[in-house]
C-alpha cells in the first residue's frame, strides 16, 4: 500500500470517527497512534508517549490556562456591565446606535478575554435583552452578538492565535501584532453595516427616546470611567509584553493578576466567581492539552509518511494549480469543516497537512495565521452547525427561533467574507504592524 493511500485512510478514518460523536482528541490520537503501530510495529508505541513529553516540556504552554483564566474572571465578575451602560449613554442618540455600541463592547471584551465564548455571554445576556426592549429588530440584533462575538478569536490575546502559534511554531508575539488591524477592519465593518441598513431602515435600530437623552456631559464623561480598567488590563498585560519588559508566558500572568484585582477593587470577587472561574478554567486548558497531545501524535505519523510531500506533488505538479488556488480551497475547507467542528478541532485536523504545506507554496505562516483565525470566525456562524449558533440559541429568549439565528447571520457572513477577502488581496492589512514591531 503506498504512503499516499494510507494517509488517505488515516485522514478519513479521523473524520469518520468524528461523525459518529466521538471526542475530537480521542478520535486524533487513536488514529495517530492505531496507524503507527500497523506502520513500525512495538517501537512506535513510544510515539504518543514522546508526544507528552514533548507537551509537558512546552513553555509557552502556560499561557493557555492564563489566558482562560483571565477571560472567565471578567466574565464571571460582570465587568463588562459597566462597559456596557458607557456605550449605551453614549451611542444611543443614533439609529442603530446601541448595536454599534454593542460592537464596541465586544471589542474591548475581546481585548480583555481572547476567547470568543465569553464575548457571546457577556451580549446574550446584557446587551440582548436591552437591545430587545428598545425595539431593535431582533434578527439584526441575533447577528450583531454573533458577529461582534466572533472578534474575540481574531483580537489580541487571543488564545486560537496563542494555540496557532503553539501547532505552527512561530512567535505569538507577531501574529497578536498581525490581528490587531484585521481585527479592528472586520469590526469597522460590522459598524458600517449597522449604520447603513438603519440609516436605509430606522425601524430596526430606532435611537433612544429624547427624554433619555437628556444626560448631561458630567455624567457621560464620569461613565468613561469604566473604560479604564479594560485599559488597565490590557496594557499590564500586551503593553508590558510589546514594550519587552514580559515574556509571553509572564504577561499571560500578568493578565490573570490584573483581572482578579480588577474584580476585588470592584468588589466582586467573590467565592462563588473564584469557584466558577477555576472550574472552568480547569475544564478547558484539559481539553486544550488532550487537543494538543494528540495534535502532535497524528503530526508525528504524517510527518514520518511524507504525506505533505505527496499532497504538495498531487497539487503544483499533478493538478497544476497555482499557489494561490490551493490557498482558496484550504479556506473553503475550513468552512465546510466549520459546518460541524470547532474552531481548535479543526486546526489540529489539518494544521500536519496545511501548515507545512503553506510554507512550501512560499505564504507567510504569520499572515496565513490571521486568514485562518477569519475563516473561522466564518465557520463559526455557517450553517447547519456553526458553533456560535448554538451557542446563541443556548442563550437566547424564546422569541428568538433557530430559524431567526440562521437568517440573522447571512449579511454579516457577507461583511466577513469581505474582511477575509482584504487580508488575503492586501496582506499588509496583517503585516504592517508585525514587520515595524520586529523589523523587516
Amino acid at each position: 500500500m503506498s504512503y499516499e493511500l494510507i494517509a488517505i485512510l488515516m485522514f478519513s478514518s479521523m473524520m469518520l470517527m468524528l461523525l459518529t460523536g466521538q471526542r475530537v482528541f480521542g478520535a486524533i490520537g487513536f488514529v495517530a497512534v492505531a496507524a503507527a503501530l500497523l506502520l513500525w510495529g512495538d517501537g512506535a508505541a513510544e510515539m504518543g508517549f514522546s508526544a507528552a513529553m514533548k507537551l509537558m516540556k512546552w513553555y509557552p504552554l502556560l499561557t493557555l490556562p492564563l489566558f482562560i483564566y483571565m477571560g472567565y474572571m471578567l466574565s464571571e465578575s460582570n465587568i463588562a456591565d459597566d462597559l456596557y451602560k458607557m456605550f449605551h449613554v453614549w451611542m444611543g442618540p443614533l439609529n442603530g446606535g446601541l448595536a454599534i455600541g454593542t460592537i464596541g463592547l465586544m471589542v474591548v471584551i475581546s481585548a480583555m478575554n481572547g476567547l470568543s465564548v465569553a464575548g457571546m455571554a457577556i451580549g446574550a445576556t446584557i446587551a440582548l435583552p436591552e437591545l430587545l426592549r428598545r425595539g431593535y429588530d431582533k434578527i439584526m440584533v441575533t447577528g450583531v452578538i454573533q458577529a461582534g462575538s466572533s472578534l474575540g478569536i481574531l483580537v489580541p490575546p487571543s488564545v486560537v492565535l496563542v494555540l496557532y502559534g503553539m501547532i505552527a511554531r512561530q512567535p505569538v508575539g507577531q501574529l497578536w501584532l498581525a490581528g490587531v488591524f484585521p481585527g479592528l477592519l472586520m469590526a469597522s465593518l460590522f459598524v458600517l453595516y449597522i449604520a447603513f441598513r438603519c440609516w436605509l431602515q430606522p425601524h430596526l435600530g430606532p435611537a433612544l427616546p429624547a427624554e433619555e437623552r437628556q444626560v448631561g456631559w458630567i455624567e457621560k464623561l464620569r461613565l468613561l470611567r469604566a473604560g479604564i480598567v479594560p485599559l488597565f488590563i490590557f496594557f499590564s498585560m500586551t503593553g508590558l509584553f510589546l514594550l519587552g519588559y514580559t515574556n509571553l508566558t509572564e504577561s499571560s500572568a500578568v493578565g490573570a493578576i490584573a483581572a482578579t484585582l480588577a474584580a476585588l477593587f470592584k468588589g466582586r470577587l467573590t467565592r462563588h466567581v473564584m469557584e466558577e472561574t477555576i472550574r472552568k478554567t480547569l475544564a478547558v486548558s484539559s481539553m486544550f492539552m488532550w487537543i494538543i497531545l494528540a495534535a502532535l501524535a497524528f503530526g508525528a505519523v504524517f510527518d514520518g509518511l511524507g504525506a505533505v510531500k505527496a499532497i504538495e506533488s498531487f497539487f503544483i505538479d499533478r493538478m497544476g494549480f497555482t499557489p494561490w488556488e490551493i490557498l482558496i480551497m484550504m479556506q473553503l475547507s475550513y468552512i465546510l469543516m466549520g459546518m460541524f467542528l470547532d474552531d481548535t478541532a479543526m486546526l489540529v485536523i489539518v494544521a500536519p497537512l496545511y501548515v507545512p504545506l503553506v510554507k512550501v507554496l512560499g505564504f507567510d505562516l504569520v499572515w496565513y495565521g490571521v486568514l485562518y483565525t477569519i475563516t473561522c470566525q466564518i465557520a463559526y456562524m455557517t450553517p447547519p452547525f456553526g458553533y456560535n449558533l448554538f451557542l446563541m440559541r443556548a442563550m437566547a429568549p424564546p422569541e428568538i427561533t433557530l430559524t431567526d439565528i440562521y437568517r440573522s447571520i447571512v449579511p454579516f457572513v457577507l461583511v466577513m467574507t469581505l474582511g477575509l477577502v482584504l487580508v488575503m488581496a492586501f496582506p499588509e492589512i496583517a503585516m504592517w504592524l508585525p514587520n515595524q514591531y520586529y523589523g523587516n
